[in-house]
């Protein structure tokens, strides 16, 4: 049976006990489909709303208020993380009371005015930052109707469809979070001043069109929603007596849990989310101020070749997700995490700085200091045009003591950790969400996706705020050293935690 073919599998009717009842017609069957596919759009739409400004909020911030610097920028990307662990919990409390039409469509337009007010930054005429700051945090409140969408999926499909949908879930927000800035390099192309209408004071340009770009998705989403979203709720309560009473018969895999679900699996799979994201994160955060530092580009070259640069890894993520559904069918799910976990470290790894050629330092700061001569400044003019050419400030600031005595990251070990990063996170995501979901089994997920939301918001509001301090105080090696040691810790957790998750696979196909 064909992947399609499962999902638009009849319901059984479990009412009358008789596994020949077809329990939904094949207009109910498509019409809950439809309203799931729609929650894919949504979660896709709401990670665009992540990631389209990660690569130009670094030089946007500098150009409308000189005072930000790095660990600044850490706040206001930490922001949307905050804001979404803040909101997860409140929009999945409402959808549990409410028809979830309401707190899909409050959120989304939260989500498009905060987009507007992140466009109008420049207008105001001082504490721009803090704007900004505040803008990110309404667009990450906007979404937390994640918890939401994931709390519907679960409630919308079997258990034998869930694993499916889940994945989809999954697939849906990395393909989000990596192609986001995709759309932010196109963007590159109307350039840093852009075109101007007094009459309402905008300003469409590099850093504004992709907020503008994120407001116009959320109300197409909206609209979706409004004219094409069902509620559907799949109830299996017969089935779900059967499967917990076998499952409560193995006290191998459930000897400490409560309810029918193994607690010491969900509380590993939330740490193990949490590092996902947050490495993740990390790596987002970290990309232009890296590559400015370490190549002396300018804001517009760093955005887009950044973008550039997470096109490819979207791509090449894309052909990761179908080559990790092709693997799970001859390789257990939880060694395809293991794997992940094994790549995103030797991501990491390849970026830690070593050699002998360091960053290029601002020359605007070098030239006005007493113990710099004419005769250096000549050489370095000679050796580096490219920086005195530009009228912008280029190269790693004077201010960063390690810029004088940490060797630089080459290119390619730039491109290399990109690379393999590209193909660690998209595993990691996906067969995470595939094994809790299986973990939690049947019953419904609202409450455990809930958390799992937290996790993975948690960690987006703690990488930035992590890397922004430690980059800008100690450099890369003190910044990629410990997130080795971190990757480390999770390819440890999961050898303790192996033989648990492997006996569940047994049970999991055993009650399949």
């Amino acid at each position: 049976m064909t992947e399609i073919e499962d999902e638009r599998s009849p319901l059984l009717q479990t009412e009358s006990r008789s596994e020949d009842t077809l329990v939904e017609t094949l207009q109910e069957s498509r019409s809950r489909w439809r309203s799931i596919r729609i929650m894919y759009i949504t979660m896709f739409l709401s990670s665009i709303g992540f990631s389209i400004v990660i690569s130009s909020i670094w030089p946007f911030l500098q150009k409308v208020d000189k005072t930000a610097d790095t660990s600044f920028l850490g706040w206001v990307i930490a922001t949307y993380s905050l804001g979404q662990m803040v909101a997860s919990p409140l929009f999945g409390a409402w959808s549990n009371y409410r028809p979830r039409k309401e707190p899909l469509i409050v959120s989304i337009f939260i989500n498009v005015a905060a987009n507007v007010l992140y466009g109008y930054v420049h207008t105001f005429p001082s504490h721009n930052k803090y704007y900004m700051l505040l803008s990110r945090a309404f667009i990450g409140f906007g979404a937390g109707n994640v918890a939401v969408v994931r709390s519907y999926v679960a409630g919308a499909t079997s258990l034998q469809e869930r694993t499916t949908a889940m994945a989809n879930i999954s697939a849906s927000q990395a393909l989000g979070f990596i192609l986001g800035p995709a759309l932010q390099a196109a963007l590159t192309s109307i350039g840093q001043t852009g075109v101007s209408w007094h009459l309402i004071d905008l300003e469409l340009n590099m850093y504004t069109a992709p907020a503008f770009l994120g407001a116009f998705l959320g109300v197409a989403n909206i609209v979706l929603i409004v004219a094409l979203f069902r509620e559907h709720c799949v109830v299996d309560l017969d089935r779900m007596k059967s499967i917990n009473g076998n499952i409560q018969g193995s006290s191998e895999v459930l000897e400490n849990s409560y309810d029918g679900i193994d607690l010491i699996a969900v509380v590993s799979f939330n740490i193990l989310f949490f590092i996902i994201l947050f490495v993740f994160a990390i790596f987002e955060t970290i990309a232009t101020p890296l590559t400015m530092d370490m190549y002396a580009w300018t804001a517009k070259q760093a955005v887009l070749y950044n973008g550039i640069l997470l096109v490819g890894v979207g791509v090449e993520s894309i052909v990761a997700f179908m080559i990790t559904k092709l693997l799970s069918k001859r390789f257990k799910d939880h060694l395809l995490l293991l794997g992940g976990f094994v790549i995103i470290f030797l991501g990491f790894f390849v970026l830690l700085p070593w050699g002998n050629q360091y960053p290029p330092i601002q020359w605007t700061d070098i030239k006005n200091t007493s113990n710099y001569n004419s005769t250096e400044l000549k050489y370095e003019s000679l050796t580096q045009p490219s920086l005195y050419l530009s009228a912008e400030r280029v190269g790693c600031p004077v201010q960063q003591v390690w810029c004088q005595h940490i060797p630089s990251i080459h290119l390619v070990q730039y491109i290399l950790s990109a690379v393999l990063i590209g193909v660690g996170y998209p595993v990691c995501n996906v067969m995470t969400y595939t094994l809790y979901s299986k973990i939690l089994g049947p019953k419904p997920q609202g409450v455990y996706m809930g958390w799992l939301t937290a996790s993975g918001s948690g960690a987006r509001t703690l990488g930035p705020v992590f890397v922004s301090q430690v980059y800008t105080h100690y450099g890369p090696r003190w910044t990629f050293g410990p997130i080795c040691g971190i990757v480390m810790a999770a390819i440890i957790l999961m050898g303790l935690i192996y033989k648990r998750l492997s006996q569940f696979s047994i049970q999991y196909q055993r009650l399949q």
